[in-house]
């Protein structure tokens, strides 16, 4: 059984992981971290999390618990999860990464720690949108340049990136198919008078809004049709099941980074 720590235990996304564990045949949970003055430190981390009690107790830093697990899987912040790797390189222990908004520079560090710790990294955990990158690929190489993208995605209001890194990802996989970069064709927002729309731009709208885990449409538009790939989460739960897939994948791994399509086999 490989032992998991779970940062973040006590917010939305942590308290999904946790259920997560729980249900994985192959993970215990070894470990649960809250910030520093919460006051759920000393909590039973199974109870908080809804699934009964498992004996593991919250800590507010992985130093305490250095021993008590050999995987930790975060979706923070960009600085705290840098803060994180570092520490788990140190003391070898491998990490599955969900945490979005990360500028260029911090995945260069995320890829210098991936040369000592096992790492899968993904702007989307789920299963089903890894299915939908691998397909979206497929699309955008047989539409070619005829079709106008546009990328529309929609996230509860407590969200703080735009777009999301799921939209993100989606736009690179269709730039490379169309051997475009996003740098030099990406559109992020549009307001009055823009004239006619570049045949090559990749245009994103984002929506923010009410409790929505996560919608992703990409919008393929020609002269007489439309094509739209589509998917929504209604649960965390299936990013969760993706992180906890992804845990027990990297228990056969060496040092690397990997992804979603490394752990689904899809590549």
């Amino acid at each position: 059984m490989m032992r998991i720590a779970v940062i973040g235990a006590a917010g939305r996304m942590g308290k999904v992981l946790i259920e997560a564990v729980h249900l994985h045949p192959q993970l215990e949970l070894g470990a649960a971290i809250v910030s520093e003055h919460s006051t759920l430190l000393g909590v039973d981390a199974g109870e908080l999390a809804g699934v009964g009690k498992s004996g593991v107790y919250c800590a507010n830093s992985l130093a305490k618990v250095v021993d008590d697990f050999d995987l930790l899987i975060d979706f923070t912040t960009p600085e705290l999860t840098l803060q994180n790797l570092q520490f788990c390189a140190a003391h070898h222990k491998a990490m599955v990464i969900g945490t979005t908004g990360l500028s260029a520079a911090q995945i260069t560090q995320l890829q210098e720690y991936s040369q000592q710790i096992a790492v899968v990294f993904a702007s989307n955990m789920s299963v089903g949108m890894n299915l939908c990158f691998k397909v979206l690929d497929t699309i955008a190489r047989t539409l070619g340049d005829d079709y106008d993208v546009e990328i529309i995605e929609t996230h509860h209001r407590h969200k703080v990136d735009a777009p999301s890194g799921t939209a993100i990802s989606l736009g690179e996989v269709v730039a490379n198919a169309l051997q475009r970069t996003l740098k030099e064709h990406a559109v992020y927002g549009r307001e009055g008078i823009i004239g006619p729309r570049p045949p090559q731009q990749i245009g994103f709208a984002t929506v923010r809004a009410g409790d929505v885990v996560g919608d992703h449409t990409v919008l393929f538009a020609n002269e007489g049709e439309r094509i739209e790939l589509t998917h929504k989460a209604s649960s965390r739960m299936t990013f969760a099941k993706g992180a906890t897939r992804a845990a027990a994948w990297l228990a056969q791994q060496d040092a690397g980074l990997f992804d979603m399509q490394d752990v689904l086999d899809l590549k």
